[in-house]
């Protein structure tokens, strides 16, 4: 079978591999907190230590068995290893532009910056609680939310009872800041 044909979609992946989906806007810095820069350089020594070595050798011994055409382990070890080599790509840029910043070296801390946990009233009267982290740490079931999201903009450099403003789709909705935290994990 032709190759044009069995092609998959890498259309998330820029041409050197870069997921596109968590692209860092131009001209932005990748903040990072210690505990998510160990993450990610954590990651990147699995996957070159231990994860590619294991497929590398599978692949290797699924192209000695002969065909390869129509050979399971070849084909789908041969896509994985394309997959794991776009990830370390894609973690040794990142890591490579990644400025640490240890919200518990913090000065300022009546004011809201990266690293803060930060809770607030929004206009509906729910209280709600985000931690401001690196674009690479995004959790937000466990409330930690990007530093250039809308919200965090928001809130960014206010302090303590302040009320900001922030633009969403449904409209103006005012922030009340209840508490500013710097918790070191």
């Amino acid at each position: 079978m032709n190759k044009a044909f069995t092609k998959e979609n890498d259309s998330d992946f820029d041409d050197d591999g870069e997921d596109t989906a968590t692209a860092l806007p131009q001209g932005l810095k990748n903040y990072i907190t210690p505990k998510g820069y160990r993450r990610l350089r954590d990651e990147l020594t699995h996957l070159v230590k231990t994860e590619r070595p294991e497929v590398v050798a599978v692949v290797s011994w699924a192209a000695s068995n002969g065909d390869r055409s129509e050979n399971g382990d070849y084909l789908y070890g041969k896509k994985r290893l394309r997959e794991i080599d776009k990830r370390i790509r894609f973690l040794t840029k990142r890591t490579e532009i990644a400025e640490i910043v240890d919200p518990a070296t913090q000065q300022a801390l009546e004011n809201i910056f990266f690293g803060a946990t930060v809770t607030y009233i929004n206009g509906k009267g729910e209280e709600l609680t985000v931690k401001i982290v690196g674009v690479d740490e995004v959790d937000t079931a466990k409330g930690h939310i990007s530093w250039i999201s809308p919200v965090a903009r928001a809130l960014l450099k206010a302090k303590e009872g302040d009320v900001v403003q922030l633009m969403t789709p449904a409209g103006r909705d005012e922030l009340e800041i209840v508490q500013v935290e710097y918790i070191v994990d």
